[in-house]
């Protein structure tokens, strides 16, 4: 019996290692806060009332309260699945299609996030590196999912011995 190949020394892993159809279940969880929402929103410029103004929410939007900023939760869910999958191993991110949000995210909501393999393929420039395509998702603490994104990442292959 042969041991799995080694991830990377900072713990993400390598092209190689990614099989599609595999399905990730990032052991992460995160409690989002108004904080986040303020720091976040003001650090991106955006004065957008929907995130920053609880007054202007409780009494002219649908929710009553502020939603969480959607751009801070794409990144939180591509960011809680880094420590699982990809850390020390990312040469850079490509692109994100297909992002959708289809339900709110409030403070004081807790996320957790899966990441299934969807493709990959060997780079036609680069003997050292290839695609992957992930396909992540965040739920709240309801099992709501809240966002969702397919993402292609340029990945480190495994070092030759």
């Amino acid at each position: 019996m042969t041991a799995a190949p080694a991830p990377h020394p900072r713990g993400g892993l390598y092209f190689e290692d990614f099989e599609i159809g595999r399905l990730y279940e990032h052991r992460l969880t995160r409690t989002v806060t108004q904080m986040d929402n303020m720091l976040f929103s003001n650090m991106t410029l955006n004065p957008q009332p929907l995130h920053i103004d609880a007054h202007f929410c409780a009494t002219e939007t649908e929710w009553g309260r502020p939603l969480m900023n959607s751009l801070f939760t794409l990144g939180l869910m591509i960011g809680i699945s880094v420590t699982d999958l990809t850390v020390g191993t990312t040469i850079a991110n490509l692109g994100m299609t297909e992002v959708r949000f289809p339900s709110p995210l409030f403070e004081n909501d807790t996320v957790h996030c899966t990441t299934e393999i969807i493709g990959k393929r060997e780079s036609k420039s680069r003997p050292d590196a290839g695609i992957v395509e992930f396909l992540h998702k965040t739920y709240q603490q309801d099992g709501k999912l809240v966002a969702e994104c397919k993402r292609q990442a340029f990945m480190k292959r495994r070092p030759k011995a």
